[in-house]
């Protein structure tokens, strides 16, 4: 069905968008370009500018640092600059200590770090952090994608200095997805070769399962699970969907020192197609292959969405990562690829407009929302019931239906980004 190439070709895809983070991958990612601009500048700086596109802004003003307890761009610039290490990606922070926390806060305090809004750029995702000390200044630039640096410069050296291009999976080249190509792929390969995909269970559920033993953010997770909770909602299924995928949510999104596995530069995209589909394999007593089938069907799924939707927009990630989950479960169900487009035909029905206001532990709440939503349109499809193609966006044909999902979420609700923004930015600086 596929030669070699074009499985390998998704194989590295897979790999690519699915990758360790520690912490909401915004705030991280100003981090790293700023534990690569104090790497390049070879000194402690005494000054840190950090240029940011708004969307950067917008996603890192509510969320908790890992390991910190505080929430905001400035501590996590000065984490980068103390307890950063580049090398370690979207992990950077994973050194942090209460000694590092106490130095990061000093520097804000002194007034050594500095934010603004990057103006006049059509880039969703840029990061640019400038470095000083004395005369000695180091530049960094991140666009496009989390870890992608596109510029790196020390004092008049130019280190790196690539076009301003979005990344369009340079790592494995062109990989043109659609609904049909990721069932076929997902139902056919040699499971060996995608062994890996069971480190998004692994993972994300431990995050959950710490997050359930704690108290982080809203402890949505915990409401569900508690003695009020089940009363309302059961200990279904459903039930414990939504508890594990909030509870690993309330961990990241309240600052909890835990690594997440993410999809196409999002934790909770990562949460929200991994944690639905390996609690209801588990509560459904599916085989471990089956499970494996669906969260590469889950997983694919939110990265084809992302390839035309972008790595940041006024739509909310938890719509993309259920509209995967979905697809994960109704397969769980037993569902043949048919049935797989009447679940995403009915979450686009469902949840589109749905927005982003920026990363906070609230989130949580949107996880439960999104992943309670991918189960009724699995369940809604498994009785052999969809959307019809004349009733508002949605379209007879599958991809057709995410296409009109990303103009939406790309042109669509560009007004409403803006709208976003400059309430979240009044409030900021209020």
């Amino acid at each position: 069905m596929f030669n070699e190439q074009e499985k390998q070709k998704i194989i590295g895809l897979l790999r690519q968008e699915i990758v360790p983070a520690i912490g909401c991958t915004e705030p991280v990612a100003v981090s790293l370009c700023t534990a690569k601009a104090v790497e390049i500048l070879g000194f402690f700086p005494e000054k840190i500018i950090a240029r940011l596109s708004a969307n950067i802004i917008k996603n890192a003003m509510g969320v908790v640092i890992p390991g910190t307890g505080e929430q905001g761009l400035p501590v996590a610039i000065a984490l980068g600059a103390v307890c950063g290490n580049a090398a370690y990606g979207l992990e950077v922070l994973k050194e942090v200590t209460p000694e590092g926390v106490l130095r990061a806060n000093e520097m804000v305090e002194q007034g050594a770090v500095s934010v603004e809004l990057k103006k006049h750029i059509d880039e969703k995702l840029y990061i640019e952090i400038e470095c000083l000390c004395g005369s000695e200044t180091s530049r960094a630039i991140i666009a496009s994608s989390h870890t992608h640096f596109v510029y790196i410069s020390r004092n008049n050296d130019i280190l790196l200095d690539l076009e301003h291009t979005p990344v369009k999976n340079k790592t494995v080249g062109p990989v043109l997805l659609n609904m049909k190509t990721i069932y076929d792929f997902s139902v056919s390969v040699p499971l060996d070769e995608v062994i890996f995909i069971f480190e998004t269970e692994r993972i994300n559920m431990e995050a959950a399962e710490y997050a359930l033993r704690g108290d982080f953010g809203h402890q949505v997770g915990k409401a569900l699970t508690a003695e009020a909770g089940r009363k309302i909602v059961g200990d279904s299924i459903l039930a414990k969907v939504m508890a594990y995928t909030a509870a690993a949510c309330d961990a990241r999104m309240g600052g909890a020192q835990v690594t997440i596995m993410s999809n196409s530069g999002s934790g909770n995209q990562g949460i929200a197609a991994t944690i639905p589909v390996a609690v209801f394999a588990r509560e459904n007593g599916n085989t471990r292959e089956e499970l494996q089938r669906a969260l590469l069907m889950s997983h694919l799924t939110a990265i084809y969405i992302k390839q035309s939707l972008g790595r940041l927009s006024a739509l909310c990630g938890c719509v993309v990562a259920s509209i995967g989950s979905g697809c994960g479960i109704t397969y769980l169900m037993g569902g043949d690829y048919e049935k797989i487009t009447y679940t995403v035909k009915n979450m686009v029905a469902n949840l589109t407009g749905m927005i982003c206001d920026g990363a906070k532990p609230g989130c949580s709440m949107k996880l439960t929302s999104g992943v309670s939503t991918a189960v009724f349109s699995a369940l809604i499809a498994m009785q052999g019931h969809t959307v019809a193609p004349c009733e508002g966006i949605t379209d007879g044909d599958v991809d057709q239906c995410i296409r009109n999902l990303s103009r939406i979420g790309t042109h669509g609700m560009r007004e409403t980004d803006s709208y976003i923004f400059d309430m979240m930015f009044r409030k900021h600086r209020s």
